[in-house]
Formats: C-alpha cells, sequence, structure tokens
C-alpha cells in the first residue's frame, strides 16, 4: 500500500511537471484589442429619424463624414474604423438616402439647404462644436454651407471629389443636368454629346426628355458605372455597396427624391463665390484626395482649389468617383497624417 501511494505521488508529480511543460509551451496569447467598435444611432429632427455611424471617443477631435449620390454613410463602412482609434467619428444619411426617413418629395423639401440644415441640427443635439468635414460629391456643397455659415467651428476640410468651382461642371456629363436646371420638360437639351448619345441609343430614343435622360442615372447601369468608371482593377469594388445603394434607389418614390436633388443642384453653383470668399478669408487647413478619373467631377474642378487656399495638402489618385473604394487605406493614412498635423487635442 506504501508503494502504491508513493507511485501514485510520484504519477501526480509527473504530471503536473508535464501539465506545466505543457501550458508553457502553449501559454495563450494576450488578448487581441479590440477595435473601436462602430455605433449605429438614429435621431428625431423634424419628425423624421435620421440614422448616422459613430464611433471613436468624444473626447477625441470629431470627423464629420458627408456621403455624395446615390450612396450613404454605407461609403465610409471601411474608413471609420481606420479612423476611430484617434478620432471620434460621425456619418450621418441625409433624409432619402441610406437608413434615414423616407418622407415623399410633397412632404418634404428636397433641398441642398435642408438637408445642410438637418446636419446642423444634429451636431448641434450631439453638442459638437469644433470639427473637421470630409465632403464628397453631394456632402460638398452640403459641407461648404455649414462650413461658409459656421467658419468658427470648422478645424480642417477634406475633399474628395466635391466641387466648388464652375470648372467642375465644365463637361460633357452636366450639359442635360444644367439644362434640367432652366427647364425640367426640355427635350433632348445637352444631350448631343458623346456621353449622352450613348444614353439615348441605348434606350432607343433620339428625341429624350431631359427627365428621362436623369432616370438613366438611377439605374443598375450607371450606379455600377459610377463605382467602376476609372478604376485599376474592378475586383477591389464592392459589388455590396452597389446593390446596397441600388436597392435603396429602386424604393417606391425614390426616383422623384433623386430628381428633385438633381433640379436643386442648380442652387449650388449661385454660392461658389461664397464659398470661394470663405476658403481665402478663413483658409482652413485643407486636404485634397481625388480620383483623377472621375467623369462627374473630374480633377478640372479640384485644381481651382489651390488659388483660394494656402495650407493645402493635394493628392490626384488614379482612380475614379468613389475613390474609397479602390483607395481606402492610401486615403485613410493621408487623413491621419493631415489630422495629425493640423488638429488640435
Amino acid at each position: 500500500m506504501r508503494n502504491l501511494t508513493k507511485l501514485s505521488l510520484s504519477a501526480l508529480m509527473m504530471s503536473q511537471v508535464a501539465f506545466g511543460s505543457f501550458a508553457q509551451a502553449t501559454h495563450m496569447p494576450a488578448p487581441i484589442e479590440a477595435a473601436v467598435q462602430t455605433s449605429y444611432k438614429t435621431m428625431k429632427i423634424e419628425g423624421l429619424d435620421i440614422f448616422y455611424r459613430e464611433a471613436g471617443s468624444p473626447k477625441n477631435p470629431t470627423l464629420l463624414l458627408l456621403h455624395g449620390f446615390p450612396t450613404s454613410s454605407h461609403m465610409f463602412r471601411n474608413l471609420i474604423p481606420q479612423l476611430s482609434e484617434k478620432y471620434h467619428v460621425i456619418a450621418p444619411d441625409y433624409p432619402g438616402y441610406g437608413n434615414s426617413s423616407m418622407p415623399s418629395v410633397d412632404k418634404f423639401d428636397y433641398t441642398f439647404d435642408h438637408m445642410a440644415s438637418i446636419v446642423e441640427t444634429l451636431l448641434k443635439k450631439k453638442s459638437i462644436s469644433k470639427y473637421s468635414v470630409y465632403v464628397m460629391d453631394y456632402g460638398a456643397p452640403i459641407g461648404f454651407r455649414i462650413a461658409s455659415a459656421n467658419p468658427e467651428q470648422i478645424e480642417s476640410l477634406i475633399i474628395q471629389n466635391g466641387n466648388a468651382y464652375e470648372e467642375g461642371l465644365d463637361n460633357n456629363f452636366w450639359q442635360p443636368i444644367k439644362a434640367y436646371w432652366k427647364d425640367r420638360k426640355a427635350v433632348n437639351k445637352g444631350l448631343d454629346n458623346p456621353w449622352w448619345k450613348n444614353v439615348k441609343a441605348a434606350y432607343k430614343q433620339p428625341n429624350m426628355t431631359n427627365d428621362d435622360a436623369l432616370r438613366f442615372l438611377l439605374t443598375k447601369g450607371a450606379t455600377t458605372w459610377q463605382y467602376t468608371n476609372g478604376v485599376r482593377d474592378v475586383s477591389k469594388i464592392s459589388l455590396d455597396a452597389i446593390n446596397e445603394d441600388q436597392r435603396l434607389l429602386d424604393r417606391e418614390g425614390n426616383q422623384e427624391i433623386q430628381l428633385q436633388m438633381f433640379y436643386d443642384y442648380g442652387s449650388n453653383p449661385a454660392l461658389y463665390p461664397k464659398w470661394q470668399a470663405y476658403f481665402r478669408e478663413h483658409q482652413p487647413a485643407t486636404l485634397i484626395v481625388w480620383g483623377d478619373k472621375d467623369e462627374i467631377f473630374p480633377s478640372a474642378g479640384a485644381f481651382p482649389y489651390k488659388k483660394d487656399l494656402k495650407n493645402l495638402e493635394f493628392h490626384l489618385l488614379d482612380t475614379g468617383h468613389f475613390a474609397l473604394e479602390e483607395d481606402g487605406n492610401q486615403i485613410a493614412q493621408y487623413i491621419e497624417t493631415f489630422l495629425d498635423k493640423n488638429v488640435s487635442r
């Protein structure tokens, strides 16, 4: 019995040594530090549910992200986690876009003035009074309205394929849209150029109304073109993003919203001198990251910023309209370096 006990004790000691060696050899790694998670929220503004994405500590400097057409805050889905370790990032969806309420055109005034007012109200309700702003496409006229009205709130600007100069609208794409601003019942106005001739041929309509022509911009083919035209590698473009944008465009009543926004874009050029005066007088630190192959907002619209902004970092990227899709990592690096240099903590 005594020998058996000795054997048992010996076996126990051997097992402890073996387990210790095993544990040492296969020790659990330190837990991976979790990335800052994005929150998905809504706020009541004018009786509407305004959706926004938010990430990062509110104690950090705030970066406001303003999306373009036909997308939503979803376009920033990859950028937000790349910046939210250091910055408080917030990205709203405008009414009629993304996950925000979509009242019909007879129940809501779909204008760029109104969109800017909605975003300003969101910022005020969240007690955000100092921030940088990233503007893209529709985000530019919305963001520049806010910035020029509240220059003391703006810490810096990040401009990606967003226009504030007549040179940026001087191309084939904009010709029928400009005609639409003058006459919503126009026929064949501005459509006699190579870009729109292809659209007319595809629709087999030699006498196409401008309204019908602009409805083409709401089709799956046009959405796909916006994402893929001018890119280096189509495989880098998210089909999920294309499909999600198109799903939202295809909602009943949304086409009328988009046509109204096309029409009201005509209110923006008259404000260009005001925005340019804001640039000259207040000289916000500005980063330009621009998809050089964009046929909607070509780089001809990027260069004029150099006339008015002195503290300007300027990058043309070898990609198209939705530059974040293909060059998001590079843009995130540019933004982080720029903000670290120009925004106080």
